[in-house]
């Protein structure tokens, strides 16, 4: 491929370009638009990119495509500014953002010329960290759909227009202005959030964020040396971490790192892990054999530019220690032909060990199975541990792509926690066979979750609980006291069987403690049916009534 822009003074990989304000601004966007022009509807290609850029002004215009990052090597995202866009366009798709899915930005100010931007996305595209000085767009600005998103610890000193977006999660940001609402918009935290509403409009407002740790990123410090700062985790707390004064955090130096490069084993990582390192995973896809174990507290795992985790001969690719501190961001799971029984696990099962002065957290961390081909895994995410952060996860069993079908890519469940204390923002788990979200630990809280259910059941009779029609996409085990959700939507589209009814989208016991609020059910289409939303309140959602909601 074209390097374009010189290799950092470290090497951070073939696929990582790095850019400073003395090069020309003809060559910087020589670099991206060849890089957009490879990755704009590469959906299931093996290309992974980071865009980094040092202090300075950059008068260019980066349009994200598929598997590309772009992020400020800076400790204030106003030390690196964008006089231009930083955007995400539908116009590969005629308008339709619903694939708009693996990419994301972080840690910049973008001056847009005339005032906006765009970001018409859907899942696993976040925007993390950013200054917007301006107002942005979350679709094509005309009548295409769009299905994300996340917003955390970002600034957008105008409006946001939401237009046709379906359901969206803001945490800990600034808002000058929020315009539209569609199905389920969530803010956490959020300065400037708009009024709530729920179901008209569909807008749901938790004042603050109960505990949250920001994603550790890459910076160059005043020497020029690369290290990572790993935020400090946050209580009861409202705005962004870095708006008011400096994020609070320890600062590792980039030697404290393993670097990988395509190309590095499993058996490499462990080395590394076993020495004491933390782990920088750069762009590009690592095939894992044996399982990569995470076992000293603080461990960092941080990947740049997605770099994506393929299980060979049905390895388990990571697994965590029940220990302090350990952090996991950045990086994806690509589920292998044979079968896994799980693509991440965090903490043994029957782990006890109080995390709360130190959680465990997942930041943007994705999973996926087929697309690519038949992928297979049982379940994709176990959280045993206690105190876990789970900040931006997208779970999904693949419905369109290469290796697609109810017998081709089988997956029951995306995720099982079994963990007290755990802790969900933005939690998106898709089409899986089974019950897709497991909750068996106490005390758990989700901040939104959207969900589809499974396209492509053939009939009827090849999907029942037992003798019920279809699983729930969220069940809360019986005899879990207390649980606790809010802003929660789930759609049904059974394209290969219309006459498929799915009895219930969220089961919960009905006991004082567990509490679901602000739920909506969607038959896409009026294709399929959801005959309730929780137990057995809520519905039905089908050809007659698209969108139910319930708000209690």
């Amino acid at each position: 491929m074209d390097q374009g822009p010189p290799t950092a003074p470290v090497d951070l990989g073939p696929n990582t370009y790095v850019f400073d304000p003395s090069m020309p601004a003809e060559r910087i966007q020589a670099v991206l638009d060849e890089v957009f022009a490879r990755q704009e509807t590469a959906q299931f290609g093996p290309g992974r990119v980071a865009l980094l850029f040092k202090p300075g002004r950059y008068a260019v215009d980066a349009n994200i495509g598929f598997f590309t990052s772009i992020a400020g090597l800076v400790l204030s995202p106003d030390d690196t500014v964008i006089d231009g866009r930083v955007r995400v366009e539908a116009d590969w798709f005629d308008g339709n953002a619903t694939h708009n899915f693996w990419r994301g930005a972080e840690n910049l100010a973008v001056q847009p010329p005339d005032g906006w931007d765009r970001w018409a996305v859907s899942q696993a595209a976040p925007y993390r960290r950013m200054h917007l000085r301006g107002s942005v767009r979350l679709w094509d600005g005309r009548d295409g759909w769009a299905s994300g998103g996340f917003f955390a610890d970002t600034v957008i000193d105008g409006e946001v227009l939401s237009g046709t977006q379906q359901q969206w999660l803001s945490r800990n940001c600034e808002f000058g202005q929020w315009t539209g609402a569609n199905w389920n918009m969530v803010f956490v935290g959020v300065h400037g959030a708009p009024a709530p509403g729920f179901p008209d409009p569909a807008h749901t407002v938790i004042e603050r964020t109960p505990v949250v740790r920001e994603k550790p990123f890459l910076y160059v410090d005043a020497d020029g040396a690369f290290a990572v700062l790993v935020p400090d985790p946050r209580t009861d707390s409202t705005g962004t971490s870095w708006a008011h004064g400096p994020t609070p955090g320890r600062s590792l130096p980039l030697a404290d790192f393993y670097v990988a490069t395509p190309g590095t084993t499993a058996a490499d990582l462990n080395a590394a892990l076993a020495q004491g390192r933390h782990l920088l995973l750069t762009p590009g896809v690592y095939e894992i054999d044996t399982t990569v174990e995470v076992t000293r507290p603080g461990t960092v795992v941080l990947g740049i530019g997605l770099p994506t985790l393929v299980p060979v001969g049905g390895a388990v690719p990571l697994r965590l220690a029940d220990a302090d501190g350990i952090i996991v961001a950045g990086v994806m799971f690509d589920a292998g032909p044979e079968q896994s029984p799980l693509l991440m696990e965090v903490g043994p099962p029957g782990s006890r060990r109080s995390h709360a002065a130190d959680p465990i957290s997942l930041h943007d961390v994705f999973f996926r199975i087929g697309g690519t081909g038949p992928g297979r895994a049982e379940t994709s995410l176990a959280i045993n541990s206690s105190d876990v952060i789970c900040d931006h996860t997208w779970i999904w069993r693949a419905d369109h792509g290469d290796g697609c079908g109810w017998d081709v890519n089988p997956a029951a469940t995306g995720l099982v926690v079994d963990g007290a204390d755990v802790t969900c923002y933005g939690l998106f788990v898709e089409h899986f066979q089974a019950t897709e979200v497991l909750w068996r630990g106490e005390r758990g809280r989700t901040y939104f979750f959207q969900n589809e259910k499974p396209y492509d059941p053939p009939h009827q009779q090849a999907w029942l609980d037992g003798d019920v029609r279809g699983f729930p996409a969220y069940r809360v085990a019986d005899g879990v006291a207390e649980h606790e959700a809010w802003g929660l939507g789930s759609y049904c589209f059974f394209q290969a069987d219309p006459g498929v009814v799915n009895e219930r989208s969220f089961q919960v016991p009905e006991v004082p403690g567990v509490r679901l609020r602000h739920v909506v059910i969607v038959s896409l289409g009026g294709v399929g049916t959801i005959a309730n939303a929780v137990n057995d309140r809520g519905g039905p959602a089908d050809r007659d009534t698209w969108v139910r909601h319930l708000v209690a």
